[in-house]
């Protein structure tokens, strides 16, 4: 009995399906414009997912290249900047105090810029972003493995030798694919320079937009020597430690240390800025909000005006077909049977509409990944939440005419008075 049953529901739906189908097929213009209104929503809605999921994934791994065991020093006040204050505030003092006096600390090195410079090898130039004067073992400093050569020693720094690590678009501006930069000699606004490593691909981009792989690092002592960079004060410090459990408790510490070592008074505000693994995840996550934020307010318009486009458009299409309802109901058809060849007829669409869309999102995610304005990841998720939100439109906004088309009396419907 119950396969029977069964067989006959299986029967009433694929003969609903073959009418929902013909009918719009009949109307194929207004058929379009729910497909295309509603795509717009699931489109805004494919980039949202994709983008949330790719800044997540970017997320995650900034904060590992951060380093959890690690913390970064800057000279002033970065997210309050008082009027007047110094940006060059931490010195050797600082970091050589650092070294012998603060518990937990296995690593401490500094960190200079100078911006823009011109660099070339034989007939090849390029303007590198960045040149980073720092002191030893800056890669693994940075958990940034080399791909070749090696890193930065201490007699390096000492004797304020010219000698440079290069980031993967400086070994691409300069050098042929399959040629080595080590050893090779490279010009730093005249300047000679021998490549002693390569760093791998980072593939981040800073704030300011330039990526983080557009760089060279040399002594700090050479920055100084070479480029005038100052002597006693440098821009920042990387600082590591043992125990990567209590690095709350290694902040305090540090800070309550800086500022006995700048003799700041309880009153003053600090003269540098402290950042963690864990600043870097809040204020990540406080940019994924707001571009979750953004693109949903954009996707959950574009479904509702799809919505009642789909609505709208199958009222009229309600009221062009009373003839036919009334047909349907004479013969012995249910106000159920009606209401779901129209609910079928609506979800049809949506998900046509939701099909489409996913293709427009990932084209549009696809664009704005190459000019690298969002981080993308397809999922999964993608396809199924596109989906479940069109059927979601298609059946909310169906129902009303569904239900308009079902409670028609079927002697007026004849007569095409609906």
């Amino acid at each position: 009995m119950k396969l029977d049953e069964l067989r006959s529901t299986i029967a009433i739906l694929n003969r609903t399906g073959l009418l929902a189908l013909h009918a719009l097929w009949a109307y194929k213009i207004r058929s379009i414009f729910v497909i295309i209104s509603v795509s717009l929503g699931i489109a805004s809605l494919t980039v949202i997912i994709a983008a949330h999921d790719g800044a997540n994934q970017k997320a995650d791994e900034l904060t590992q290249s951060f380093g959890p065991d690690a913390i970064l020093v800057l000279g002033g006040d970065i997210f309050n900047r008082p009027v007047g204050q110094r940006t060059l505030t931490l010195s050797w003092n600082d970091l050589n105090q650092i070294k012998r006096s603060l518990p937990g600390t296995y690593l401490v090195v500094p960190l200079g810029t100078v911006r823009e410079k011109k660099i070339r090898y034989k007939n090849k130039s390029w303007d590198v972003a960045l040149v980073i004067g720092t002191s030893a073992q800056y890669s693994e400093a940075w958990n940034w493995p080399l791909i070749s050569g090696r890193d930065l020693t201490q007699e390096d720094v000492n004797r304020g030798l010219r000698v440079c690590l290069i980031g993967e678009t400086v070994t691409s501006a300069l050098f042929s694919k399959n040629e080595s930069p080590i050893s090779k000699t490279i010009f730093v606004d005249s300047i000679p320079f021998t490549v002693i490593g390569e760093l791998s691909h980072r593939g981040f981009t800073g704030g300011n937009g330039i990526s983080i792989d557009d760089r060279i690092i040399i002594p700090l002592t050479t920055l100084a020597q070479r480029f005038g960079a100052n002597r006693q004060y440098f821009r920042g410090l990387r600082i590591k430690y043992i125990d990567m459990q209590n690095m709350q408790a290694n902040i305090n510490n540090l800070t309550s240390f800086l500022r006995h070592l700048h003799k700041l008074s309880p009153s003053e505000p600090n003269d540098f800025t402290i950042i963690s693994a864990e600043e870097v995840q809040q204020f990540l996550s406080a940019l994924k909000g707001g571009l979750t934020v953004f693109l949903g307010v954009t996707a959950i318009t574009a479904m509702i005006v799809g919505g009642f486009v789909l609505a709208n458009l199958f009222y009229l299409s309600v009221s062009e077909r009373t003839l036919e309802i009334g047909i349907k109901r004479a013969i012995g058809a249910t106000q159920g049977a009606i209401v779901r060849q129209f609910l079928l007829e609506a979800v049809l669409l949506t998900i046509l509409g939701g099909l489409l869309g996913i293709i427009m999102g990932l084209a549009l995610a696809r664009v704005l990944f190459i000019f690298n304005l969002i981080e993308i990841r397809l999922s999964l998720k993608i396809f199924l939440s596109a989906l479940g939100a069109a059927m979601t439109v298609g059946l909310i906004f169906g129902l009303g005419p569904a239900r308009q088309a079902a409670g028609f009396d079927p002697i007026r419907a004849l007569r095409g008075d609906g």
